[in-house]
């Protein structure tokens, strides 16, 4: 027990964990702003929110399968395009029409070009969405060809220096387009098999754009099945005194159809190792980029995930403005989980609960596809109608004093946009105990405020709390824990609520020794 003759009452101020999720660094070592677990509460710059929920778009109750969300943008005509059961599907209305069919393969590498969608799955014909000679918006076959080309083998399809390039499914050839702007036509090849010495075939093709902008210093960088990074300099692949090859690098081997993403002039791969950054391991211009993988602070959960699900469908990364963040796709078992990084601290968090096999952004708000139909996601404050179960373990903290200490009482300071209820405790010296959500009081979530006895909750075990709408509440709730270093959950399960989470007081005894 503690020792009561030397000990003393103290508080202590712990900030919200805006640090974020933290896989990396010993439990010992770890700094107190960050979390152990960090499922669905999201570090902003200022304090720590519950993720936006979804709601159903397009598609409901048709039994789809959504591989494929495809997007077009133009001052004429923006639309948004599903891929489903051997059809293109346009959606932009929320309403639905077939506009191809009898396909063979639903998941698509697309890109716009010279107000134009090219896209290949590497089984069917290459498609094209453009406006015909009779001003109409339409899809057709794409009419290209090349000698000794299958094009139904085109699997994916990419812009670097004004040119189309296209990559042969299983192979080490490549396709470009003859033409400087040129959309249809006749494509030549370049075999890069005599060039690559670790086998494989080219996974992605990439505009490397070191000054975050478009200009003549970009490179294009193709990237094989097996991490052979080639890096040329030029503008024509076809003349041998305008396209020169910078350099070959090796990297960790990339993953899924969907592997890269620019991102502030550089490429972000999807690997063996991670979300890495070419910058960072291509010793190629000048990077403000620091010389690790963007998950390199989550990068045991990453690991784990890739050993046990690099060969299934769904890797992908896609940057969302309007959050402040960019989205990771990860296939887990049957079923999904995602990595999220806020672009200016950095600092990550894990979303759980959305199935979602594919992701886009259509003016400026992010969509996902299930199997359950497509998704409107950061809409509202629910999963569609289902309760967003919200979990944080924050790391082991001393409080300030390495002593024994008995932690009486916290005083979580939260804002909500309704009264919600809180399950939140502490774990001490590393005990990882998980103990059941707090289920939501309100308005939104069936059980009234004041109306029920607490015990008589399904769920009673932990500190229940209740916040007044939209007003920061500060008050001491009780809390009964020994140890020397604690780890404060904080726990909830709620629709219909933004809450925020701003800091937690401490107050506790502490003693010189045991007695």
């Amino acid at each position: 027990m503690l020792n009561r003759a030397t000990s003393r009452s103290q508080n202590y101020i712990l900030p919200a964990p805006i640090g974020g999720l933290n896989c990396r660094d010993s439990l010992d070592n770890m700094p107190e702003t960050d979390a152990v677990i960090m499922d669905n509460y999201y570090p902003s710059d200022t304090n720590v929110c519950l993720r936006g929920g979804y709601k159903m778009y397009a598609l409901e109750g048709l039994g789809l399968k959504i591989e494929s969300l495809i997007t077009f943008s133009s001052s004429q005509n923006s639309r948004l395009f599903a891929a489903a059961n051997g059809k293109i599907i346009d959606i932009t209305s929320g309403n639905y029409t077939v506009d191809v069919d009898n396909l063979n393969y639903n998941d698509w590498n697309y890109v716009q070009f010279r107000n134009r969608l090219l896209l290949v799955n590497g089984m069917d014909f290459p498609q094209t969405y453009y406006k015909n000679e009779e001003d109409v918006w339409t899809w057709k076959n794409t009419d290209i060809a090349g000698e000794g080309l299958d094009i139904k083998k085109l699997c994916s399809v990419a812009v670097s220096k004004q040119r189309v390039f296209y990559i042969e499914k299983d192979s080490l050839t490549y396709w470009y387009s003859s033409g400087v702007g040129e959309v249809e036509g006749v494509l030549s090849s370049v075999d890069l098999s005599t060039l690559v010495t670790r086998g494989g075939s080219i996974a992605a093709i990439a505009s490397w754009t070191q000054d975050g902008g478009q200009g003549i210093d970009d490179l294009t960088v193709f990237i094989t099945t097996e991490g052979e990074v080639l890096v040329y300099s030029g503008t024509n692949p076809g003349n041998a005194d305008n396209w020169s090859l910078r350099g070959k690098y090796f990297i960790s081997r990339p993953i899924g159809n969907h592997c890269t993403m620019q991102y502030q002039g550089d490429i972000v791969v999807i690997c063996e190792d991670g979300y890495v950054p070419l910058s960072s391991v291509l010793p190629i211009g000048e990077s403000s980029t620091g010389k690790v993988a963007y998950s390199d602070k989550i990068r045991g959960l990453v690991l784990s995930r890739i050993k046990s699900g690099k060969n299934i469908a769904g890797w992908q990364s896609i940057i969302y403005p309007r959050g402040g963040f960019v989205l990771f796709n990860v296939p887990v078992g049957g079923q999904f989980e995602q990595h999220v990084i806020n672009m200016s601290s950095g600092a990550w968090c894990r979303f759980t609960n959305i199935y979602s096999f594919c992701w886009c952004l259509f003016e400026g708000r992010l969509y996902f596809g299930s199997d359950g139909g497509v998704f409107l996601f950061d809409e509202g404050h629910s999963d569609n109608g289902i309760a967003i179960c919200g979990n944080v373990h924050q790391a082991y903290c001393s409080l300030g004093t390495p002593n024994l200490k008995k932690i009486q009482m916290l005083n979580p300071r939260t804002k909500s946009s309704a009264i919600f209820g809180l399950n939140i405790y502490t774990n001490m010296d590393f005990d990882d105990a998980e103990r059941d959500y707090s289920e939501n009081i309100g308005e939104s979530n069936g059980n009234k405020w004041n109306k029920c006895k607490w015990s008589s909750l399904e769920h009673q075990i932990g500190t229940k709390w209740s916040t007044l709408k939209g007003i920061v509440r500060s008050q001491w709730i009780a809390n009964n824990a020994t140890g020397f270093k604690a780890s404060l959950v904080f726990k909830t399960k709620t629709k219909g609520n933004l809450i925020e989470w701003y800091n937690t007081g401490f107050r506790f005894e502490q003693g010189a020794g045991i007695v």
